[in-house]
């Protein structure tokens, strides 16, 4: 199965060619460092671009002050990984193991050259995807988890690390030697998240880490952009990557991780250029990838609650929390669809802690040997299935009907008949949920009545309610909630609202068809009328349009 980055420990070592190491000097500055300097400390920007002329840089372990890897970056190597292109900030610290000379570009300007060099922009993303790649499976970082089997709220943050690609490690609350010994005592031996050597975040939360990682807006009140896209899944992930592509400045929104629904499936065989499948999650990943290449920003979690519109004709996004603002002179609805929430006695109170929205390998590590329950009769959850099964002791996939989803795909439908280790109970449903601070078993209601499972893992895939509370009436919507497009609102493109400047892809969009390579299609296609939009509104300012579309 395809992944993101290729394998860095067989990846041949190529120099950069020497004419781009030139264009990299007239926008660099040569900087000296001392035996044991530090170049880069964790929770610094990724603001410079470092090119090693001489010396010796090293990757250092953030608790014990020595060398972390073997491996030392040398003359005509060159720092960084992928937070370099969203600006993002290091999660190891760096460190000069002799003296040494960089070339330091700054990142604005490196990204610039890169857009105009593409052997430069292919060489430094393979790298830097390769290196993404190592740490995250070797789980170096100086992100520590402790306690995500026993605490929610740690279970949250290492969600959000695991499908967004974010390295970290994961050690259990009863850990009794080694390092995970000594992490338990700087975290009390409570449930905790560690970021560097010692700083123990307080009532952990997704949205804290990501600050640290520079993944937060930051900036300020207000940003003003070409293009906000709300929604990370496939559709606003394709957008990105066409808008920024074309010249249009792009900020993404997307309130929980990268790649939506699709990003929690384990792997999707039909989905064109991908005989061996690919995991959802590697799929959008890249396109993210490709998207931060051409300029666009991604920002996470974070969620807008309100949207309105300007006299000048400008759209105002006001986000969650901080009630910070983006503004825009286009805006893109790709905010997909939700599981719906089943009226279960204690389902809050057990979400994160045994059930769950995503079968992913964060979810299927806690369920590991035991009985999972899937509800859901579409492609979705028999993914999700075919995937525990590699895990879970038994999977049972919940039926309300007697027969699987006609949307699921015919070739899905034979592998999960087909498979011993699940179990479809048709004409069932889960009418009750046990466990104290977490699930251990569910009951089943089904044709012969009520039994109780055991139940390690409970994932939640049905329904499809579309997140649009936050276009404030500004769009016509059908009545479940879904944007109205095209022809349904006198349009002549079957992506434009009701409303002039905003447009709507994906599953979120009424009539669409729910399919992965569907929503990437209409992501892709969308960018040239929003770039007519946005032309138009430099037009009236007296600026000159942003950049060229090409027809």
């Amino acid at each position: 199965m395809e992944n993101i980055g290729a394998d860095l420990e067989v990846m041949k070592r190529v120099p950069l060619a020497d004419e781009h190491v030139a264009a990299i000097r007239e926008i660099a500055e040569e900087v000296e460092y001392e035996t044991g300097e530090m170049v880069a400390e964790v929770g610094d920007p990724m603001n410079r671009f470092v090119y090693v002329l001489d010396g010796e840089i090293e990757v250092v372990d953030p608790y014990s002050g020595g060398r972390l890897v073997e491996s030392t970056l040398g003359p005509t190597q060159f720092m960084g990984e992928l937070a370099f292109l969203n600006a993002g900030s290091y999660t190891l610290p760096m460190r000069a193991a002799k003296a040494t000379t960089t070339l330091e570009a700054p990142r604005e300007k490196m990204l610039d050259l890169m857009s105009k060099v593409p052997e430069l922009s292919d060489h430094v993303i393979t790298v830097f995807s390769a290196r993404r790649r190592k740490q995250f499976e070797d789980h170096r970082s100086s992100i520590k988890l402790i306690g995500a089997d026993k605490d929610s709220a740690v279970q949250n943050v290492a969600r959000f690390l695991s499908r967004n690609r974010i390295p970290f490690q994961n050690y259990d609350l009863d850990t009794s030697e080694g390092e995970g010994l000594r992490l338990c005592k700087i975290a009390e031996h409570e449930p905790s998240v560690i970021f560097a050597s010692d700083m123990v975040i307080d009532d952990p939360t997704p949205r804290k880490v990501a600050r640290l990682l520079g993944l937060d807006l930051g900036v300020g009140e207000q940003a003003e952009v070409d293009l906000l896209i709300v929604g990370g899944g496939p559709a606003g992930v394709a957008a990105a990557v066409y808008a920024g592509a074309e010249g249009l400045s792009a900020i993404a929104i997307e309130d929980t991780a990268i790649g939506g629904q699709a990003g929690t499936s384990s792997r999707i065989e039909n989905y064109m250029g991908f005989p061996t499948g690919i995991s959802g999650a590697d799929l959008i990943y890249r396109g993210q990838v490709q998207a931060m290449k051409f300029g666009t920003r991604f920002v996470m979690p974070r969620r807008v609650v309100k949207l309105t519109q300007r006299e000048d004709g400008r759209f105002c996004a006001e986000l969650d929390e901080d009630g910070e603002i983006v503004c825009a002179h286009s805006v893109l609805v790709a905010t997909g669809v939700q599981y719906r929430r089943l009226p279960l006695d204690r389902l809050q109170e057990l979400e994160g802690a045994g059930i769950y929205y995503a079968a992913t390998e964060m979810e299927a590590r806690f369920c590991a040997g035991k009985e999972a329950v899937v509800i859901g009769g579409g492609n979705s959850a028999g993914q999700a299935a075919m995937y525990l099964s590699r895990h879970a002791k038994c999977v049972h996939l919940m039926i309300r009907g007697d027969t699987l989803a006609d949307s699921m795909s015919s070739y899905l439908r034979d592998r999960l008949e087909a498979d011993p280790g699940i179990q479809i109970h048709y004409n069932s449903e889960v009418c009750g949920l046990h466990g104290e601070g977490t699930l251990d078993a569910v009951t089943i209601k089904g044709p012969d009545g009520e039994r109780r499972q055991d139940c390690g893992g409970l994932f939640i895939m049905i329904g499809a309610a579309p997140n649009t509370e936050w276009l404030s009436d500004l769009v016509e919507l059908d009545e479940k909630g879904f944007v109205l497009c095209g022809a349904d609102v006198g349009k002549p493109m079957f992506a434009e609202t009701s409303c002039d400047g905003i447009f709507a892809v994906g599953d979120v969009r009424a009539s669409s068809i729910k399919r992965v390579a569907s929503a990437v299609g209409e992501g892709s296609v969308v960018v040239s009328s929003i770039w007519s939009h946005v032309a138009k509104c430099h037009e009236k300012m007296g600026n000159d349009p942003p950049g060229s579309i090409d027809d």
